[in-house]
């Protein structure tokens, strides 16, 4: 006798009979658009949909639900987005008991857009209640679609931190042994390219006890890298004093829980790398070597027309200070080609500084408008797609020459890296991921398999441009996590 799948979602016999043969759990599937931000939105909404009955699954046309992870600061993610949202139609059309749902910044800021552009989508979240998603999904089961945008943080960002704190330990993580860490929502800079504090808010700041209470539970289930994530993390709590950022103390006070082996952070602002920022990551030895800063552009004209709040000269002023403060650092960036108004003059500079940075790899991007922001609207200076193109390849040959000279000058060394498993391409090779955040190949001898999460040391033999190779020397320590178990998040 067979099975199918009834729309109450058991699995009932397949002669009509009415005997349950066994319940079937509802499935679910997230695609993720954008940064660090939308992805740890994600395993927080993976945490969720988890802790209230559903499976996840890789495939996406196969899921009882689908739920769109939306970005609104690039452009492509926008394309994409909406070009999968698209292909679902048909399926739906086939399938009317799945789901679609949409959350996350595109979703805050065009809730009317989409619902205009896609009739078949369920639910429209924001970025404010994005651990409200299990509810919605029943509610419009029965209701129909609905459409809840609210306007500012609600209870799971609320001034004790307790309710972010659940959704945050709930999430569900590709890499067990490590975890982001949310330390503020929103951003009070006024960055003429930037959406994010029309969707994301003013910066709020949780509270130091708080993150450290996250960090000390996710030691004890077995974290031993936390990255510390917010749009602009070197003004953490700003907010709180009224005066100056506590970021440097929250540096020591989350590197010193015990079973925390690594520390990392994303994305400082260059106007707010002050001089006690560098001496707690010098003093915090859990701190990696490994620092991102945004530079944007060279040209002190188009910094000041992104009102980035810095010249050229200040921001290598701010590098070679934490260069200087923290040796042997790693250095990254983002980089913006294309912004209105950037002549060719404007570009030689971004090529100079660039250079003179040294950096070890850049994130390079074109500019597109976000409606909403001041670059936006700066329509007549905009540049032509291929002046653009052109540009983009002359500044990635800039970067990768320098990039592939740091690397170099890790050939010969020892570096210690942790575990992330296989390598997608060959499962023969080992990957692993150093202090400076690099990536590292190496072979494990007998082909024996290193569990994700161990740390070993790794003899550096080859550099190319965007990873290093090395021979393993040995496994310095095992994984201590264990499976994480979502806790409901109500």
């Amino acid at each position: 006798m067979t099975t199918d799948a009834g729309t109450d979602g058991t699995v009932r016999a397949s002669d009509g009979s009415s005997d349950v043969v066994e319940p079937r759990q509802r499935t679910f599937h997230i695609r993720t658009f954008g940064c660090q931000m939308n992805e740890h939105d994600s395993e927080r909404l993976a945490g969720s949909l988890v802790a209230d009955g559903l499976v996840a699954i890789d495939d996406m046309e196969s899921a009882d639900v689908v739920v769109f992870n939306t970005c609104c600061i690039r452009e492509n993610a926008d394309n994409k987005f909406y070009g999968h949202l698209g292909n679902l139609k048909t399926l739906r059309e086939s399938r009317p008991d799945m789901q679609i749902a949409v959350g996350g910044c595109l979703a805050q800021m065009d809730k009317e857009k989409i619902r205009e552009r896609a009739g078949h989508v369920d639910v429209v979240f924001g970025t404010h209640n994005l651990t409200s998603a299990p509810d919605l999904l029943r509610r419009a089961a029965t209701e129909g679609p609905i459409v809840e945008i609210l306007d500012g943080p609600v209870a799971e960002v609320d001034s004790s931190g307790a309710d972010q704190q659940t959704a945050a330990l709930a999430a569900v993580r590709d890499l067990p042994y490590a975890a982001w860490v949310t330390i503020q929502m929103g951003c009070d800079n006024s960055c003429a390219y930037c959406i994010v504090p029309a969707v994301r808010g003013p910066e709020v700041s949780r509270t130091m006890a708080d993150l450290v209470g996250e960090v000390e539970e996710l030691a004890r289930r077995g974290v031993t890298e936390v990255t510390l994530l917010g749009q602009n993390v070197n003004s953490y709590g700003r907010d709180i004093t009224k005066r100056s950022p506590l970021f440097g103390d929250l540096l020591r006070a989350t590197g010193a829980v015990e079973g925390i082996r690594r520390l990392r952070f994303t994305s400082p602002h260059p106007k707010d790398l002050r001089p006690e920022v560098i001496a707690a990551m010098a003093e915090t030895p859990e701190v990696c070597n490994h620092l991102h800063l945004p530079m944007q552009s060279g040209s002190d004209a188009i910094l000041k027309a992104m009102r980035r709040g810095y010249t050229a000269e200040r921001y290598l002023d701010r590098l070679a200070a934490a260069r200087a403060g923290f040796p042997d650092l790693a250095v990254t960036t983002d980089l913006i080609v294309g912004f209105p108004g950037e002549t060719e003059d404007d570009f030689e500079r971004t090529l100079e500084v660039a250079a003179e940075a040294e950096f070890d790899s850049a994130y390079t991007f074109v500019f597109s408008p976000r409606p909403g922001t001041r670059a936006a609207t700066m329509t007549e200076h905009f540049l032509p797609a291929e002046v653009t193109a052109e540009r983009t390849e002359r500044l990635r040959n800039v970067v990768e020459r320098s990039a592939l000279i740091k690397h170099a000058e890790r050939v010969g060394r020892i570096e210690e890296v942790v575990v992330e498993g296989p390598s997608k391409r060959n499962p023969d090779i080992t990957t692993g991921r150093t202090g400076q955040n690099k990536l590292v190949h190496f072979a494990a001898p007998d082909g024996r398999t290193i569990p994700s999460g161990s740390y070993a040391t790794v003899h550096v033999t080859d550099a190319a441009r965007h990873h290093l190779a090395g021979d393993l020397v040995e496994v310095t320590a095992k994984p201590s996590h264990r499976v994480l178990i979502p806790v409901s998040a109500g």
